[in-house]
């Protein structure tokens, strides 16, 4: 393994795009230690040390502790991952949008385009109302958080942070196009590994101070392990539907037949479904809160849907069951694949091209949606058993499931999988002895 990693040092243009993407990341790391001018950072620290919030949790995630030290990069790249889905959501419903998504390169700059101008809304707003927030917080002895909570402050955050998030999503399409892999994606991975190391030294000072048995952790750790198997061993996993197309003659030449197949993932919908499902949780719950000093119905509905709770559990994992479903069928047309395949001469062995194909890839897909629905709703509710039960940290029960080890380990399967075709297309071996990752066929 150590020669086949050095062997990417060793081609200069695979050199330079790692250390380029590297070097991305350093920046990135960087900005998230710069605050906003205005901030007083001790009074900030000792106020999170007293409050926290889950869906502030969530989105603090992504951005790598950046939005809890509010600096520059506190938004992150959320607000350009939320524009991007509401427009991929906005293109079943508005016919334009639909049109444009069919016209290849073409409309796809166009929906980018979109996206960033509703990206600049959205940091605007974001920002807009995390300055507001700011100029309340206080610290538990009395000190503001903010030096000077005047309009000026507020200016100076929304245009701050809203540049920040813009030079992020530059950063990451640069990181894309002269780097390896995605570079949106490699930046929240970058902000969730950066939470790794705190967290496990966390975990090691309980160890020290005799709050937990070296033997103990020992079994956390073949835990955390074994989850990361699981995940990568279903992450993997595919159902090939075999096609095959006919012989085809265009003009004067003679494509002849050939086989090959449609691969559907066991888990089509990717992580989208638990970000969902913990954005809308995350809502009753905080509102019950706030309402529950009022109100004894919502005070109930408060403790019903605390995190940890079986209530909240049960709850999050239906939400999570349903968005897969409801994501999957957005994002993937069995009707598009079937005129596809018949335009093209392709038809999948033993069932009629049109209609009787559009039903049969519904019902495959319904058949492996439900397994990958039920997969993604147990590793999400993996970190608060992890912490009911074996009272680990919340800072690394959060690290052993859920949003954070998806992204992590679908980020690196997938920048492995480029660099190793990187390797391959220069004769060199990649990291696996057969020469390529390959899907698990299931």
């Amino acid at each position: 393994m150590i020669e086949k990693l050095l062997n990417i040092f060793r081609v200069p243009d695979l050199r330079k795009k790692v250390f380029f993407v590297l070097g991305a990341l350093v920046i990135f790391r960087i900005g998230a230690h710069i605050p906003v001018p205005g901030i007083d950072v001790n009074a900030l620290n000792a106020y999170f040390a007293r409050h926290s919030n889950g869906l502030l949790n969530l989105v603090d995630m992504f951005s790598g502790g950046a939005l809890k030290r509010f600096t520059v990069f506190a938004l992150g790249i959320m607000p350009y991952i939320s524009a991007s889905i509401i427009l991929q959501l906005l293109t079943v419903v508005i016919p334009y949008l639909e049109k444009l998504s069919k016209e290849g390169e073409y409309g796809r700059k166009k929906i980018n385009q979109y996206s960033r101008y509703l990206t600049v809304l959205i940091c605007i707003l974001q920002a807009y109302g995390l300055s507001i927030w700011m100029k309340s917080m206080h610290a538990p002895d009395g000190t503001p958080v903010v030096f000077n909570p005047t309009f000026g402050f507020t200016l100076l955050t929304i245009l701050t942070m809203t540049t920040g998030t813009m030079y992020l999503m530059w950063l990451g399409e640069r990181m894309t196009e002269r780097g390896i892999g995605n570079g949106i994606s490699l930046l929240i991975f970058a902000g969730i590994v950066a939470r790794y190391p705190a967290s496990i030294a966390q975990l090691l000072m309980k160890v020290k101070i005799g709050e937990f048995n070296p033997v103990f952790l020992l079994v956390v750790l073949g835990i955390f392990i074994a989850i990361i198997a699981f995940i990568v061993y279903i992450e993997q996993g595919q159902r090939r539907i075999p096609v095959q197309y006919a012989q085809r003659i265009v003009g004067r030449k003679v494509y002849g037949a050939q086989n090959t197949h449609i691969p559907l993932k066991i888990n089509p919908a990717g992580v989208m479904p638990i970000i969902f499902a913990s954005a809308i949780i995350m809502f009753p719950a905080q509102i019950a809160t706030f309402l529950g000093k009022k109100v004894q119905f919502f005070q109930r509905v408060a403790l019903i849907f605390a995190p940890g709770t079986a209530g909240y559990l049960i709850t999050y994992a239906i939400l999570i069951v349903f968005f897969t479903y409801f994501y999957t069928a957005i994002t993937f047309n069995p009707k598009d694949i079937s005129e596809n395949l018949r335009k093209f001469g392709g038809f999948i062995p033993g069932i009629r091209p049109g209609e009787n194909t559009t039903k049969y890839l519904e019902k495959v897909l319904n058949r492996i949606v439900l397994p990958g629905s039920f997969f993604l709703a147990f590793v999400a509710i993996i970190p608060s058993l992890v912490r009911i039960w074996l009272g680990i940290p919340s800072s690394f029960a959060s690290l052993m499931g859920g949003t954070s080890l998806l992204i992590v380990i679908g980020v690196a399967l997938d920048t492995m999988k480029q660099i190793e075709s990187q390797l391959l297309m220069r004769h060199y071996d990649g990291f696996l002895t057969k020469g390529k990752m390959r899907g698990r066929w299931s």
